[in-house]
């Protein structure tokens, strides 16, 4: 198999328990682009929490961000290209949900703008998992998507899991909009337009680079990996994945915090130069 992009997950699959990147991840990371070989960080998160990563990894590669919604520059820090929710599909999503998750609270995710200098914004009822250090703005869901299309519409509901979430939610939207999320330990699901996830903007990403799917390694470990992982030549889990990404690869590496992915990159490297 001839690697010209390894596209990896970040958190749970390098990002480690503690929040890190070990330095035998991101020398791995640095081998590859000094060989030629693309990396892409594919992940769920924002822009606004990478500048850690960008950091960890030395402003190595590119990151597709909000599960495809973003694609961010690492060497330059800045949004290079975005496919994203319009705000009309995103009320209806809101007015789905609230039949089957009455209970739930809605945020939004978006590049920076005036009112959200953060990109975030939520529902007074929402409660986020992080301290938004900025005071993020909170308003009703209806006014928040007022200011236009979003990157990603998140769901959370203090009274269910992100997987009992995930399956009320899919019937009701199907054809609609795509719907994941990226912890089962959290009570989240994250909403992107209709045909956005990690793999479609992967897909693009690596066209433009002349690249097909059959040069392509990934990782991943949550539900929201799922699709790349399909898409991709070569796939693997790191161990402790969530079960359904575990059933649907056929490779499986060691642990995140035994740094499975800097094994397998080693090795991959190594059989090639």
């Amino acid at each position: 198999m001839t690697i010209r992009l390894v596209a990896t997950d970040l958190d749970g699959t390098v990002v480690r328990r503690d929040g890190t990147i070990s330095e035998r991840t991101a020398a791995a990371f640095a081998a590859l682009e000094d060989r030629g070989i693309h990396l892409v960080l594919v992940t769920g998160r924002p822009p606004r929490w990478m500048a850690e990563i960008v950091n960890m990894t030395r402003h190595r590669g590119t990151a597709i961000c909000a599960n495809g919604a973003l694609v961010y520059d690492l060497h330059t820090e800045q949004l290079v290209d975005q496919h994203l929710l319009d705000a009309r599909t995103a009320l209806e999503v809101v007015r789905r949900v609230r039949k089957v998750l009455p209970n739930a609270a809605y945020a939004v995710e978006r590049g920076p703008t005036a009112t959200e200098p953060d990109g975030f914004a939520h529902d007074p009822s929402y409660i986020p998992r992080w301290d938004p250090s900025g005071g993020s703005r909170a308003a009703p869901i209806e006014e928040l998507l007022a200011d236009g299309p979003v990157a990603k519409l998140l769901v959370r509901d203090e009274t269910s899991s992100s997987d009992a979430m995930l399956e009320a939610i899919r019937p009701a939207l199907a054809g609609l909009v795509e719907v994941t999320h990226s912890n089962p330990r959290d009570c989240l699901v994250e909403v992107s337009a209709l045909g956005v996830s990690k793999a479609t903007t992967l897909a693009a990403y690596a066209a433009r680079l002349g690249i097909h799917a059959g040069e392509v390694v990934a990782f991943g470990d949550q539900p929201n990996d799922l699709a790349m992982l399909r898409w991709a030549g070569k796939s693997y889990a790191v161990a402790n994945a969530h079960a359904d990404v575990l059933d649907a690869v056929s490779d499986v590496t060691d642990h995140v915090d035994a740094d499975g992915v800097a094994q397998v990159l080693e090795k991959l490297i190594a059989q090639v130069y």
